[in-house]
């Protein structure tokens, strides 16, 4: 009887020509386990005949009546919602849909879709089979679908066709052009779970200035004080104290912080998981950790105490447990803290300790992490002796090194300093320049560190040496006086090597947190979000950049809304566990005034540090200076593999210069980054001008490996090399201890305790091994770079199987790194810890895995 009453809907009439579609889409209420009531309504409302329908939209023939639009078929339902049996595994569900056809559709170039049903629904894709004189259409969907009367306008989705603005066929023009202009907005009100606008705005919600002046934070961008990336706009009001402020959320009733409804994350993504594993830690374990830790005397006494949170955990009173199993689900309360009822906190043990307890300690580890560890990014060969500063001197005085030849020259294999600079066996990691303008307003937090710079020496055997190390403090007078330094040099015994165990330490703490807040938020998260924003305001689906570029922008409007609502916003988690506590991101915002785009494209990176020589005789160009550096040994691989295939794909939609002139939306997409997203950057000469094959070849690579390989060197290493405080502490909370007082004889008696009442307290370890564990997992469902969620992604043959080459170019890449990973005679890429690197391998199962290249900065 059912199937009678569906029938008389559905209409079976066979005297016209049918053609028959293949839907695919995932019911709210598979993704919504609580929203009971989607099913019955949607089921209510299909039964009264409010259903799904769809209209075919020609790609040859127009109607004169309506714009010169393409020719509009009549509208075909959804069959069988209610008698069709979701998969609650896989969670889609495979739907009819039959078209009564019209010969003046002739080829369908896109259909207009209408919900009538209660529920959103995510839609996947629409195959039409057998269309006349076509064979197969297919048109990737992969969008969200809200009941009609959300929309002012039907939504409308197009083939896997790729078209450039001007080659666009006319019967799809206007509708590709009125696409846009949805996705624009009108850029007022507050926007809504199911608006699909993207816009701009700063960074005016990081600080809460309604709880009281302490939690005010300066609004990042749209000043030459404090200039900043732009982030997605959500409309939300103003502050009630502050109108330049905007209001933020109340975490503990909402994390639905607005994006755009197709950049969220999917419901199989563990970042689901992770939003509230992030709002559990923050939210309910940060406050109850803190309040345990306070209570006592919140020290580690040993390292033998922090191998207590991997190998056994730590006990909690019962009390706190049991509040806090009062808001975490018990899934999720076993794999965030692997609670076993008795033992609370317990966590995976790092790599960085798994073979070697102690091998973090040795200078050739502390040195090594910095070719092949979380931060590989900042060395640089020292060109001058001293090394100098680029501080303004009329600030800051004279910021010159104190570093002198007596520190230094014993230990460099018989060579002067002049000799060994001209060799170019002289590095430098300098942390000077960027933390001093900061250092006085940083420690007058509960922080105390210094700026600091760190010599080294390649040895022949092609390790680095530390040399020595320089701790600076703003001088006490002001700090037009200059620095007051000191130097610390390698002592292999002793309370000396206390102390240099230390001055290794200090170094670290100002590495960490220059690596979260610039190396990483900054660098790839943050300056990634406005050529998103652009590129889906400028770029119609069908233009080939954005088929190019869209895998790369997945997830990461989300996790950074996310990282706004919960990690880098006033009294968040990252001002509890890096060293520039308050002024974190004020700190970011000044490094933001050094950043060039072109030189994001790691050959220019490499060049520009000195560590590597343009040489036409070497592969791709550049010689190496430390040839086993492991960040860019793999990373010149990947790089020069992105950018072949970018330049093939590129090569097959634009055939000389002029047609990258000439392309309306690329020119307006561009011009937006610049002007709009990073706006605060608009004068600067360094832009490409995109008025050349090679400027977009070359635009696109650095896009491209900005979120995905470079966020995989800097993001995925978090937990194997950080997950042990001592060896990458984050925080330091007091200075070097001077002769004669208690802390330097407490140094003498039982350094292991004077060390750890130095670096991060264990209130803020454990939070940090909370989130750097959780922010270093991969999804069960995340797409590796080579990789695409669809084999449909475009029609088009050549960039099909140009992309079949890069994958390829990608495995062999795999296979490569493998086997220098098991040469012996590359020590730094496994190093005293015996830790292989393995952050640029391109792809990884889900989990803590220490490796894989996901397409985009999406965790």
């Amino acid at each position: 009887m059912l199937r009678n009453i569906m029938n008389a809907f559905t209409g079976d009439d066979n005297k016209h020509p049918r053609v028959k579609g293949t839907v695919v889409l995932m019911k709210k209420n598979v993704l919504d386990f609580n929203d009971f009531s989607a099913s019955v309504l949607d089921r209510l409302h299909e039964f009264v005949g409010e259903r799904v329908s769809f209209q075919l939209i020609s790609s040859v023939n127009v109607d004169p009546g309506n714009g010169l639009k393409g020719k509009l078929g009549k509208p075909a339902y959804l069959e069988d919602w209610i008698t069709t049996i979701t998969s609650l595994t896989a969670g889609e569900s495979a739907f009819r849909v039959t078209f009564d056809w019209d010969d003046e559709i002739g080829t369908p170039g896109a259909f207009l879709i209408k919900n009538n049903h209660h529920s959103e629904f995510y839609l996947r894709s629409l195959t039409l089979e057998d269309v006349p004189g076509q064979g197969v259409i297919r048109f990737v969907c992969n969008s969200w679908v809200y009941p009609s009367d959300k929309y002012e306008k039907d939504r409308i989705f197009f083939s896997n066709k790729t078209y450039l603005s001007s080659e666009t066929p006319v019967p799809l023009l206007k509708y590709r052009e009125e696409e846009l202009q949805n996705l624009r907005g009108d850029g007022k009100g507050q926007l809504q779970e199911w608006d699909r606008v993207y816009d701009y705005a700063c960074y005016n919600d990081l600080g809460n200035p309604d709880k009281g002046p302490q939690h005010a934070r300066p609004v990042l961008g749209g000043s030459t004080k404090y200039p900043y990336p732009r982030r997605g706009r959500t409309g939300r009001q103003p502050a009630k104290s502050d109108p330049n402020s905007e209001s933020r959320l109340n975490l503990a009733i909402s994390l639905d912080i607005y994006v755009p409804r197709d950049e969220r994350f999917g419901h199989l993504k563990l970042a689901d998981f992770l939003a509230y594993a992030l709002k559990s830690i923050v939210q309910v374990f940060k406050p109850e950790l803190e309040a345990l830790f306070h209570n006592t005397h919140n020290e580690f006494d040993s390292f033998e105490d922090i191998l207590k949170l991997y190998e056994g955990g730590i006990q909690v009173p019962e009390g706190i447990l049991e509040d806090v199993r009062d808001h975490i689900p018990a899934e999720m309360l076993k794999e965030i803290f692997r609670t076993d009822g008795e033992k609370f906190l317990k966590f995976p043990m790092p790599p960085v300790i798994a073979e070697d307890k102690s091998a973090w300690r040795t200078d050739e580890e502390f040195a090594r992490e910095m070719l092949a560890g979380i931060n590989p990014v900042m060395l640089c060969c020292l060109q001058e002796f001293p090394p100098a500063s680029k501080l303004d001197h009329k600030f800051y005085g004279d910021q010159t090194s104190t570093i002198a030849k007596e520190h230094i020259e014993s230990n460099l294999d018989g060579l002067t300093i002049d000799e060994a600079i001209r060799e170019k066996k002289l590095f430098i990691l300098d942390h000077h320049d960027a933390l001093m303008p900061y250092l006085r307003r940083i420690n007058s937090t509960s922080t105390k560190t210094y700026a600091s710079r760190t010599v080294l020496f390649l040895q022949n055997s092609g390790i680095l040496k530390p040399l020595a190390i320089e701790l600076s403090l703003p001088h006490p007078e002001g700090d037009e006086y200059g620095a007051i330094s000191k130097v610390y040099m390698p002592v292999e015994q002793g309370v000396e090597n206390s102390i240099w165990q230390l001055a290794k330490a200090y170094v670290g703490v100002v590495d960490s947190g220059y690596h979260q807040l610039v190396s990483h938020w900054l660098h790839t998260h943050a300056v990634i979000e406005p050529f998103i924003i652009a590129a889906n305001r400028q770029l119609s689906v069908l233009h080939p950049i954005h088929k190019l570029l869209h895998p790369h922008f997945r997830d990461t409007m989300n996790i950074n809304a996310l990282g706004r609502q919960i990690l880098i916003n006033a009294g968040g988690a990252l001002e509890s566990t890096v060293c520039p506590s308050k002024y974190s991101m004020e700190f970011s915002s000044m490094l933001y005034k050094d950043w060039v785009f072109p030189e994001q494209a790691l050959p220019e990176d490499l060049v520009k540090r000195g560590m590597a020589v343009k040489d036409s005789t070497s592969p791709y160009g550049l010689r190496l200076l430390i040839e086993d550096y492991p960040y860019a040994v793999d990373g010149l691989e990947i790089w020069f593999a992105i950018k072949t295939w970018v330049q093939d794909y590129c090569s097959f939609y634009y055939k000389e210069d002029d047609s990258v002139k000439k392309d309306t939306e690329l020119q307006s997409w561009w011009k937006e980054i610049r002007e709009e997203g990073h706006g605060d950057k608009k004068d600067e000469p360094w832009w490409p001008k995109m008025q050349t094959r090679e400027e977009l070849i070359e635009s696109c690579t650095i896009i491209i490996w900005i979120a995905s390989a470079l966020h995989a060197a800097i993001n995925f290493g978090q937990y194997p090399y950080g997950g042990y405080p001592p060896s990458r502490p984050s925080m330091s909370r007091r200075f070097m201890p001077e002769k004669g007082t208690p802390e330097y004889n407490e140094l003498v008696t039982n350094p292991e305790k004077a060390f750890l009442k130095t670096i991060t307290a264990q209130f803020q370890a454990v939070l940090g091994i909370s989130l750097v564990e959780v922010l270093s997992r991969h999804s069960t469902d995340e797409v590796y770079l080579g990789q695409r969620d669809s084999p449909y992604w475009t029609s088009d043959a050549e960039p099909l199987e140009a992309f079949e080459k890069f994958g390829n170019k990608l495995a062999d890449i795999e296979e490569r790194i493998l086997r220098m990973n098991n040469d012996e005679k590359l020590r730094n890429r496994v190093g005293p810890v015996k830790m292989p690197y393995t952050l640029l391998y391109p792809t990884s199962e889900g989990g803590l895995t220490g490796k894989g290249i996901p397409n985009s900065v999406s965790i």
